[in-house]
């Protein structure tokens, strides 16, 4: 195939002195090819010439005895940069090096077979992981605007080593896991930039990460030190298309429509890219638009904490003496659920990403880009439900398993409560970037990269939460009883004796339900970034070196405001005259209630039964209706809460909880350089990568301390306390540290085949944001018995890790390989959470008399762990039969497991780590492609703390159950330019489970159901 045109003909002297820009324009010939084909009418095969070396990839023959790809040690130039390739499937690359596809294999009558579509994808991120210095795995788009998955984190999991969490009420993918480490463990970057994210952690939400129109995903599981080395987990770097990917014009566009079993509402998504170059291709522009909705409706059933402590062996029957519940009797560990409830979650989720890139290419040695990334990210949900809450001390006939874990128990005097509310959370986020690369010889080059970018979570006026909770308590409230009999994976707990004065015909009867307590909250986060990176690359025969510098400004801003703060939230708590309360408002208005939501069969495959159905009404209409009564500073407002709150005038505002103020600026400075050359052992292949890397971060931390004064138990709810305080001043603390990271990759080509890897190296992760408040925060609405704080550490150090792997990967045919690859982390400053119990200022617990105690968490750095294991991969083709599969399998083990049995304030564990496994099976040839991806991930330790954290035994634990998800996906390629596709997410209705300490310990169970998406695209 002679497709040799224009400028690359041109280019071929210099292409001569330069072999491995030679292979960089081969590549892009190669994916010029139409990504629609595959199996192409067969051309008759001509010999390679210099001028086109490999141009395209196939799958008839087995691997030949090289891979076609370069010398690992190549960097990406300004001239390389300039060179056209396929806008979408190109692959980026990944440790400097840039990456060729395999050469076409001739088919028996010596004609050419092209590959492209789902089966090229795989031979380019298989390509590119045979060839990388380090660990790398690559997900590559098969298409401009068809990336395998809709969502970012979904894709990443079929990685071996790679584990998603999901958020419970969307069911989407928001964060990833890799090898055992989650959240701010990773780094995500866009086209090698850190990300500004305001989600209050370093993380990003990939859920706000638009799919259609990413060109690759690079996963590099040991660093590059001229990107980054502060990931203990993983680097994953995003890698948008730009103009130059494709010389002239281009146009690709996504439209589909997806469906939630639950929601019944067909919702749309639709994408928009335009790529042209001109001014004899030395000027080019990129703009790309999508916008995503996504509806669901979730069930939940939870438990909002199990905190730990004592029962006095009297509550082993129905009746106690006050003496008998004396500290000094309560003897019999336990735990118990704090809440206990179920609600209907509505969600709508749109997002809009938009981006734009310039690039002027004025001559083959100088490319500058100037991009622009936008997202914005809008979640509204509605939410109806009930809730019932138990303390401790108030519970009888307790029945106790032999892990202490109560099975069944009653309590008298159960309010019950119905909550509505509508949630909002904007994110919102614009990068601005320019990159130059300049080439001053054949052996030197430089890179320049600056950006700027600022995130924001909830800009403008928006209302984070508006709650609004009513319900019967007092005269008819009752003895209610709670049942635990099974597995959190399986069973929820069952109510008895439960609706106003036992009567469960009546549970939601609007007649006798009154006001309580109204909540309005908003978390207001902003991140700015800025960062610069500058290189010097020399290359010269086998050697390779590259030297340069980083520098980081990121600040973040952190607060919330709500009705707790001024305590406008009880405003018109009490529930009115039919619970016998003096404050409260009932009847409420008939117009406020909205009809019912059933709860029957609300888990299906769960055991337990339900009460009959929750309350829908509008909490915007209920605050509206409460405020319409007048002032009550003005004139007696009947069902006011005189004299337990001050100051409400009738609007429910909000007011800035000085405790949540945080601001936290981390300047670093980093010095790297890195060395790679290519040598022979024995006779076989060697390349060896060392690099070095020195980050100096200066950290300043200011809060806003102030001291609880005096503590008021509420007359309208027994069970709220209300908190006086001390004027508030600002809190800073400083701190600097610095780290030396070496890291060193060797790949030795045992044969044209086989090969093998060493890698180690010295990683970091920073601690979390909400860790370094150097103030004690009490939050407000406390309650009996449950009184809180949370001590923040500014002195926190990063966690170390000394990472090595070993691995053995067999390319045994071309599209097919086997890999093997054992790892161990040796992590120290892991930083640990303790709950201890302490009297803060001496103030008093009107409930006791004595000085109130707080269950005060607070952050130290403490033990050292080791986490060890091995992942395997098997990616297998069958010939040009277009059917193949892909399997990988991640075991995965520690040296500080969590010890259940372990009740002291300092217990430890590794969290995030569980054995994983994935299966992709898949059909594509002829413009045909089917693929089913199943997914699976043992139960593990998500984290310390719960919804409600108020125990005796330190930060109780989370673990999230098992999963197993089977996702179908399907699409066909019409002609040419137009194709549709279609996509059955969670066809088996999996749930998302967690549970406390036991496993009979129910914590939450989400039922988020089916997703179905039909769709079109079309590209020019």
């Amino acid at each position: 195939m002679n497709i040799i045109t224009g400028q690359f003909g041109s280019r071929w002297n210099k292409a001569r002195r330069s072999p491995l820009i030679g292979a960089s324009s081969v590549l892009a010939i190669a994916l010029a090819t139409p990504a629609y084909a595959q199996a192409q009418t067969p051309v008759a095969a001509q010999p390679a010439t210099p001028a086109t070396g490999a141009v395209t990839t196939g799958t008839a023959q087995p691997a030949g005895l090289q891979p076609a790809v370069p010398s690992p040690n190549t960097q990406i130039t300004a001239e390389q940069a300039g060179q056209p390739q396929d806008a979408a499937t190109a692959p980026v690359p990944v440790n400097g090096q840039s990456i060729a596809t395999t050469e076409a294999a001739p088919a028996d009558d010596g004609q050419e077979i092209v590959v492209t579509g789902l089966r090229g994808s795989l031979q380019r991120n298989l390509d590119i992981k045979r060839t990388s210095q380090g660990v790398v795995d690559v997900i590559s788009a098969e298409d401009i605007g068809k990336f395998p998955d809709s969502n970012v984190a979904a894709s990443l999991q079929r990685l071996p080593g790679v584990s998603i969490q999901r958020s419970g009420a969307r069911g989407e993918a928001t964060g990833i896991t890799v090898r055992g480490f989650g959240g701010d463990f990773n780094t995500t970057l866009y086209d090698g930039r850190r990300i500004s994210t305001a989600t209050g952690g370093r993380q990003i939400d990939f859920s706000t990460v638009g799919a259609d129109f990413i060109g690759q995903l690079s996963v590099l599981k040991t660093p590059d030190v001229s990107l980054a080395s502060s990931s203990i987990g993983a680097t994953v770097d995003i890698a948008f298309p730009k103009p130059f990917d494709h010389s002239g014009f281009r146009l690709a566009t996504t439209v589909s429509g997806s469906l939630q079993d639950r929601a019944g509402r067909v919702v749309p998504t639709a994408g928009l890219l335009v790529s042209d170059t001109f001014a004899d291709d030395t000027f080019g522009i990129l703009a790309d638009v999508i916008y995503t909705r996504r509806d669901t409706d979730t069930n939940r059933v939870y438990v909002s904490g199990w905190p730990g402590g004592y029962y006095a062996p009297c509550q082993l029957t129905p009746n106690c003496t006050a003496d008998q519940l004396s500290t000094a009797n309560k003897t019999v560990v336990g735990w118990f659920p704090q809440q206990y409830g179920a609600e209907q979650q509505q969600v709508k989720d749109e997002r809009i990403d938009g981006r734009v890139a310039l690039q002027w290419h004025p001559s083959e040695s100088l490319m500058v880009t100037l991009d622009n990334n936008f997202s914005r990210q809008k979640i509204t949900t509605d939410v109806y439900g009930f809730g019932v809450w138990f303390n401790q001390s108030d519970l009888r006939n307790v029945t106790l398993d032999d892990n202490g874990t109560p099975t069944s128990f009653t309590q008298a005097g159960t309010p019950t409560d119905f909550t509505s509310a509508i949630n909002k959370q904007i994110l919102q986020t614009n990068q601005t970037g320019l990159n130059i690369k300049y080439d001053a010889s054949e052996n030197l080059s430089f890179e320049a990269d600056g950006s700027y970018a600022k995130s924001w979570l909830n800009p403008g006026d928006v209302i984070g939460s508006s709650n609004a909770d009513i319900g019967y308590s007092g005269l008819l409230s009752n003895t209610t009883g709670l049942s635990i009999n099974g597995n959190s994976s399986s069973a929820f707990p069952v109510l008895t004796n439960y609706g106003p004065a036992g009567d469960e015909s009546r549970f939601t009867d609007p007649t006798v339900i009154g006001s309580h307590v109204t909540v309005l909250q908003t978390q207001n986060n902003t991140d700015v970034l800025k960062q610069f990176r500058g290189a010097a690359t020399w290359k010269q025969d086998d050697l390779t070196i590259k030297v340069g510098g980083q520098y980081y400004d990121d600040t973040f801003r952190l607060s919330n405001k709500s009705t707790f703060t001024n305590n406008y939230w009880q405003a018109y708590a009490g529930y009115g005259g039919p619970s016998g309360g003096s404050t409260g408002v009932s009847p409420l208005p008939s117009s406020l209630f909205q009809g019912n939501i059933s709860l029957n069969n609300f888990i299906p495959g769960f055991d337990g039964t339900l009460p009959s159905s929750v309350i829908k009404f509008d909490p915007a209409a209920y605050q509206a209706y409460l405020s319409s009564l007048g002032n009550p500073q003005a004139g007696n407002v009947a069902g006011y809460n005189y004299p337990g709150v001050t100051g409400f005038t009738g609007s429910f505002d909000q007011a800035v909880d000085p405790g949540s103020v945080l601001r936290v600026n981390e300047k670093t400075w980093a010095l790297f350089m890195r060395v790679n050359f290519d040598a022979e052992v024995a006779g076989m292949p060697f390349h060896f990568n060392a690099g070095v890397r020195n980050e100096n971060t200066h950290l300043t931390a200011t809060g806003q301390g102030r001291q609880p004064v005096s503590i008021v138990r509420s007359a309208a709810d027994p069970t709220l306390l209300t908190l006086a305080f001390t004027d508030t001043q600002a809190v800073t603390s400083k701190s600097d540290y610095s780290y030396l990271l070496p890291t060193l990759d060797m790949r030795l080509e045992l044969t044209d085949k086989l090969q093998a890897r060493f890698s180690a190296s010295r990683t970091l992760t920073r601690p979390s944001l909400s860790l370094l408040n150097p103030v004690t925060t009490l939050g407000n609405g406390q309650r009996v018995n449950a009184l809180s704080a949370s001590g923040g550490n500014p002195n926190l150090k990063p966690y170390l890790a000394d990472n090595f792997d070993l691995a053995g990967e067999w390319y045994y045919k071309r599209n097919s390989y086997l890999s093997v690859d054992f790892f161990i982390k040796n992590v120290s400053n892991f930083i640990v959470g303790g709950v201890t119990r302490q009297t803060i200022n001496d103030v008093i617990d009107p409930t006791t008399g004595q000085a109130a105690v707080f269950a005060v968490s607070q952050q130290v750095n403490g033990p050292d762990a080791t986490v060890r294991g091995v992942e395997l991969a098997l990616q297998h083709v069958f010939g040009d039969t277009g059917f193949g599969f892909q399997a990988n399998a991640t075991f995965v083990e520690t040296n500080k497991p969590y010890d259940a049995s372990d009740i002291s304030q300092t217990g430890f564990a590794v969290t995030g780590l569980a054995n994983s496994a994935n299966f992709v099976g898949f059909y594509d040839k002829k413009g045909f492609q089917f693929r089913t991806a199943l997914n699976w991930r043992d139960e593990y330790l998500a984290g310390f703390g719960q919804n409600q954290n108020t125990g005796s035994f330190g930060s109780e634990p989370t673990f999230v159950n098992s999963s197993f998800q089977v996702d179908l996906s399907s699409s066909w390629d019409i002609n040419p330019k137009f194709s549709v596709f279609g996509e059955i997410l969670n066809i088996n209705n999996n749930q998302q489970s967690t549970h406390g300490r036991f496993k009979n310990q129910l914590l939450d169970v989400f039922d988020y159901g089916r997703r179905f998406t039909l769709g079109a695209r079309f590209r020019y």
